[in-house]
């Protein structure tokens, strides 16, 4: 080596520590947004409870608003992943869930009658068996919930001519199935190899009162306990992200400002990491809530700024990706 080739090398080895290594490539935020076809209690009227024993029988504005809102996320490049309640297929017209269908959204199993699949006593698994014992007389809550379950799917396959695309549970739970293997194992044999079942707790505020920073901060931190995971017997669980619309307007009574602000916190959180957002709400909570669709806008005007680091996506397309 002459002795311009060793200053040459020397040179090029001295500059080499200055060099940065390249960043690896942040993994895409994945962005759901689900909507729950039943009737909500308190909505849109604080005095309506009367929802309780009719879950199913959307109202037309819900069917509206359901809708708009799918068009909206259709037209910003994404799909929805909506869970209905196997009433909802007792009305007389389905067509406006079949045409959602066929736009490339997607339709769950949420239980034919909005039953705590969790219960262990007939009283509990929902306010309409308490009003009409005789209806689940003499059998026992693990075989009702086993049939009201299958019973959703039977509808949907025969009203709207295809299967369900997933399972979520009426009410969320903070740790999951993770306590009921018997539950997993069902869910697993009618079918399902994901579901949505966990709700991960966080503070809230009293009825009426502003969000304090605390609690803005415990909405977020429980995003990360909200991400994807596997159960020990392999079933794939995608929970629901904080905070709900059911429990910022009907639990804590927020304006819409307050609710628009934790779900810029979350998304924006979750788009940072890289992590999965599955936004839960209620059409028929959301029309009197957020008229504009303005939480719907949000989310999309996020993941539209994120570029390539977010996309919306169907929990279809989430489960598609967990290993």
């Amino acid at each position: 080596m002459n002795r311009r080739s060793m200053l040459q090398g020397l040179a090029l080895g001295a500059a080499l520590p200055t060099l940065k290594a390249a960043s690896p490539k942040k993994k895409q935020a994945l962005i759901a947004i689900t909507f729950d076809l039943e009737m909500s209690r308190n909505f849109p009227r604080q005095e309506d409870t009367h929802w309780d024993y009719e879950k199913g029988n959307l109202n037309a504005e819900t069917k509206r608003y359901a809708v708009e809102a799918a068009r909206r996320v259709k037209a910003r490049g994404g799909a929805m992943h909506f869970f209905a309640v196997g009433q909802v297929f007792e009305q007389e017209n389905v067509d406006w869930l079949r045409e959602l269908h066929e736009a490339g959204h997607r339709v769950g199993n949420h239980t034919y009658d909005h039953i705590n699949i969790t219960a262990t006593r007939p009283g509990d698994l929902q306010h309409r068996f308490r009003r009409a014992p005789w209806l689940i007389e003499g059998r026992e809550p693990a075989k009702i919930v086993r049939e009201n379950i299958a019973l959703c799917s039977q509808a949907m396959q025969q009203r709207l001519g295809f299967a369900p695309v997933g399972f979520r549970t009426p009410g969320g739970f903070r740790e999951g199935l993770q306590d009921r293997p018997d539950l997993r194992a069902m869910l697993h044999e009618l079918g399902f190899n994901w579901i949505s079942s966990k709700y991960p707790g966080h503070a809230i505020t009293k009825p009426g009162e502003a969000p304090s920073a605390a609690v803005l901060e415990s909405i977020v931190a429980a995003q990360a306990a909200a991400q994807p995971f596997r159960y020990a017997d392999g079933l794939l669980e995608i929970p629901m992200s904080p905070i709900s619309d059911v429990t910022a307007f009907r639990t804590c009574r927020w304006p819409l400002d307050d609710f628009l602000n934790a779900i810029r916190l979350a998304v924006t959180w979750c788009i940072e990491h890289g992590a999965v957002f599955d936004l839960l709400c209620h059409p028929s909570a959301m029309y009197p809530s957020d008229p504009e669709h303005r939480t719907i806008e949000l989310i999309c005007d996020l993941v539209q700024q994120a570029g390539d680091r977010a996309c919306i996506a169907t929990l279809d397309e989430i489960a598609a990706q967990i290993p």
